[in-house]
């Protein structure tokens, strides 16, 4: 990578944070395209609809939480095509979804088949009562990149349409405490981080719209214990993973410090363990099953293959989890980030299925 001590971008070249908000979200941008995201990657959501029910269940015990309001919202943020918000309409039961406002967020048009029931926003609603559930958003949130030159000092990377890059002007100020605090580059040449001060700014925005109820954001994650030597800058095209180049031909996306992003009372868990506590286990079914009532085998072993990839090491069971309370203080005391699912919905009975 050649250097540039200039101060600031020049000509072509811009950092990384400009250069993927335009690649991403510009008037030409990956995100707008009419296929959506689920035409180049495979979340969660994608996988099975287990997951949007295991997001209604989460949701009816909230709404248990909350004294079941007159009104209960359900926010989509990164919505996509609007498939989370569709599954856990689908997966509610009758007198929840009844009482649900459903809401889906994303800056790409409305699609013209999705549900009446479902509104369609470019920002969370104010005076959230309920969830708000952000599958996959905080990793497309884009952010600066520093590498360390030979001299061991983090410079913010330039980058160019193309994807050539360079080193820029030392990283300062706030983007420098960040960096110190939460991702501190030893002193050799090569190593980068990615500067997440972005997505914190981000999530503290979304919680903020939270009255009463539960801030959830989901998505590949590491922590203070394990940040990547190289950092995690990457490009997806048609499912598959390409260098990431910001033309507007791919998706851009590197991993959440979520750590850093939790505010007081957050939790950070990994997927499989959310999943479990709200009963997405992948257990086989009995092989009995098989012959007394060979049709419920079959969807129950199906079931728990989908199960399975979701909770699965080294693959979507990795993912982080983290849970944000808010207002919701009695019986949801503040924890360590530590702590399980199961202990934040501690006491809350699932909803009664019909």
């Amino acid at each position: 990578m050649t250097d540039d001590t200039a101060a600031g971008a020049t000509g072509d070249w811009s950092g990384w944070r400009a250069a993927t908000e335009a690649a991403l979200y510009g008037p030409d941008g990956f995100y707008r395209r009419l296929e959506g995201p689920a035409g180049h990657f495979r979340t969660s959501v994608h996988a099975s609809p287990l997951f949007a029910e295991a997001v209604a269940r989460l949701l009816c015990r909230l709404d248990e939480r909350l004294g079941r309001p007159a009104r209960l919202d359900f926010v989509d943020m990164a919505a996509g095509r609007g498939e989370l918000a569709t599954g856990v309409l689908a997966a509610l039961p009758a007198d929840v979804a009844a009482r649900t406002r459903a809401y889906a967020v994303e800056i790409a048009d409305r699609p013209e088949a999705l549900d009446d029931r479902i509104e369609w926003l470019t920002g969370p609603p104010k005076n959230i009562t309920g969830l708000l559930f952000a599958n996959e958003w905080l990793d497309n949130v884009p952010v600066e990149i520093a590498e360390t030159d030979a001299s061991g000092v983090p410079r913010r990377v330039l980058v160019r349409r193309d994807g050539r890059e360079r080193l820029g002007e030392p990283v300062a100020g706030a983007e420098a405490e960040w960096l110190d605090r939460w991702w501190p580059l030893p002193a050799e040449e090569g190593l980068r981080a990615e500067i997440g001060l972005p997505r914190d700014e981000a999530w503290a925005s979304a919680v903020a719209a939270v009255e009463r109820g539960l801030a959830v954001a989901v998505d590949y994650a590491h922590t203070a214990a394990s940040r990547p030597l190289f950092g995690t800058l990457t490009g997806f095209r048609e499912g598959r993973e390409t260098p990431p180049v910001p033309d507007g031909s791919c998706d851009l996306t590197a991993h959440v410090a979520l750590d850093a992003c939790a505010l007081p009372g957050g939790r950070v868990l990994p997927q499989r363990d959310a999943l479990r506590a709200l009963g997405i286990a992948g257990a086989r079914p009995p092989l009995t099953l098989a012959s007394t009532r060979p049709a419920e085998y079959v969807r129950a072993l199906a079931r728990a293959g989908e199960a399975a990839e979701l909770t699965a090491a080294g693959g979507l069971g990795d993912f982080g989890w983290l849970l944000q309370p808010v207002g919701l203080s009695a019986g949801m005391p503040d924890a360590p980030l530590d702590g399980s699912l199961a202990e934040l919905l501690v006491d809350v009975p699932d909803h009664e299925e019909q």
